[in-house]
């Protein structure tokens, strides 16, 4: 591929920006993770106005976490064989109107709906960033975008907590959280505009534009003068694999829905899982030998760098994403402080993270197995001393605005691992299956996000944190809970380690589109 910032595809006179197209991908990115972020706070304002159940209030987080789980794989690849462009407009169009709905919804059940709504469009446009990225960018253009996407995503997590506090302040528990919904909206509709204006729609121009033929010659013209053989076609009719996209949609549910709910039988489904996620990997197997394409090529699990990182992440998610959560929840109803509050103690963890997202992207090829293990350390360290000043604040009286200082090097942590990790795990993944990959590497994510999310905070409920209990007590279970955390990521420094001893030192091969 080439590294000029311009290009070309079959079936288009136009030259195309990878800086806007950029861009396009990433504002979408921002509008679903404010949402992930901003929800927490605003719980106590949405029960309150809709008279909602605790059942009903812990449906707006799971509804939203199981359907986006259950969609990622599935839609990234539909986007690989369909068009990611066309799938990223979908999910954005479906995720936009989702937030306007869930600002006017009326009552529980409503907003549930609304937020499974968003969660179908979030799922379908996610890992269609990921696919485009690999798709258009090479190398350190790459590595690049993806340390982009990690300041994205840095910006994004912090501004949640702030734009969701800061409208609860000042118009109240109504419609404060209604207008941290519909905030999403405008922005949604200014992603869709650039996405016709700046998305190139390669393969949608080959397989449903009005000059398909001419473009699908074009670009078999292109691959053969660049060496590279031209696509195995097998069969006529589009081969979306619906026995192992169903398959595997029924094996995540079941893995993610005994840490979303509270029901006695819940682990009963964690066997079923077992069973049902063996058959799926049956059926890929089996139904590539006949001569088709399944849904999720198994080949990629090979590719030591893609398998090696994607347990990494996953490990970490497993415990990183529980950190703020317990912060918020020991800020907020252990001392009494205020969601806006809690959102200025994770404002400069947010910018430090964005700042080293990039700084860590120019280095994540030649040294970025290292710089994983060290970024998780740093993790591991900054958890600790925030237990440590949470310590003083619960029992010594210190200001609750010291745990600022120690939390804050998680962002450096965090930061270098959004952008390094993400480039290494997709390194020498073809480009052809972007997509895809991408969703497996999400889907990881967010099923030990679950997960953990579930076990480290009954963890902290156990050990003394509970409503009416003193500073002291809410403490114990912060302390505990973060320990589990700190014990999660070193599950991941093992494994990043074993990849940083074991791995190959040379740089990888670009893919091909």
């Amino acid at each position: 591929m080439a590294t000029s910032r311009y290009f070309t595809v079959p079936g288009s006179d136009r030259q195309y920006d990878r800086n806007r197209m950029l861009i396009a991908i990433l504002i979408p990115l921002v509008m679903a993770l404010l949402q992930v972020s901003a929800v927490n706070t605003l719980l106590p304002a949405i029960q309150e106005t809709l008279g909602a159940t605790s059942s009903g209030i812990q449906w707006v987080l799971a509804g939203y976490a199981l359907v986006y789980g259950i969609i990622l794989v599935p839609a990234g690849r539909i986007g690989d064989l369909v068009g990611r462009s066309m799938m990223f407009v979908i999910g954005l169009a479906i995720f936009s109107a989702g937030c306007l709905a869930c600002a006017l919804a009326t009552d529980t059940v409503m907003l549930n709906a609304m937020r499974i709504l968003q969660a179908v469009g979030a799922g379908v446009f996610s890992p269609q960033v990921n696919g485009m990225i690999q798709q258009y960018f090479d190398g350190r253009a790459r590595a690049k975008a993806f340390g982009l996407m990690g300041l994205t995503i840095s910006a994004s997590v912090a501004a949640g907590p702030l734009i969701s506090g800061a409208t609860v302040a000042i118009f109240g528990n109504d419609p404060g959280w209604r207008y941290a919904f519909a905030i999403n909206t405008p922005i949604g509709l200014l992603g869709l505009f650039l996405a016709f204006r700046w998305l190139a729609f390669s393969k949608e121009r080959r397989t449903i534009g009005p000059n398909r033929k001419k473009a699908r010659e074009e670009y078999r013209r292109q691959e053969i003068v660049a060496g590279r053989p031209a696509s195995k076609r097998r069969g006529r009719t589009l081969d979306l694999d619906p026995v192992g996209m169903i398959t595997l949609c029924i094996g995540v549910f079941l893995i993610m829905m005994p840490f979303t709910m509270h029901a006695s039988w819940r682990m009963w489904l964690l066997p079923a899982a077992v069973l049902v996620l063996t058959a799926w990997v049956w059926w890929e197997y089996t139904y590539e030998r006949r001569g088709h394409i399944p849904m999720v090529n198994l080949k990629l699990f090979k590719i030591s760098s893609f398998s090696y990182c994607t347990a990494i992440s996953a490990l970490q998610f497993l415990g990183s994403t529980s950190i703020f959560v317990l912060i918020a929840l020991f800020v907020q109803q252990g001392l009494g402080q205020t969601a806006l509050f809690t959102g200025l103690i994770g404002l400069p963890n947010a910018v430090i993270s964005a700042y080293f997202a990039v700084f860590a992207s120019r280095h994540a090829i030649e040294k970025g197995r290292v710089l994983q293990v060290v970024a998780l350390l740093i993790v591991i360290g900054s958890v600790l001393a925030t237990v440590a000043v949470a310590y003083g604040v619960a029992n010594l009286g210190w200001h609750p605005a010291w745990l600022t200082l120690p939390i804050t090097p998680v962002g450096i942590g965090l930061g270098m691992m959004g952008s390094v990790n993400q480039t290494q795990s997709m390194l020498e993944v073809p480009a052809a299956h972007g997509g895809t990959a991408g969703g497996m590497v999400q889907t990881a994510q967010r099923i030990t996000t679950a997960i953990g999310n579930a076990v480290v905070t009954a963890v902290f409920f156990a050990s003394g944190a509970a409503v009416g209990h003193t500073p002291s007590e809410w403490f114990r279970g912060f302390a505990s809970a973060q320990a589990l955390v700190v014990g999660f990521i070193l599950l991941a420094v093992i494994v990043a380690v074993v990849y940083m001893i074991r791995g190959r030192r040379s740089i990888p091969g670009t893919s091909q589109a």
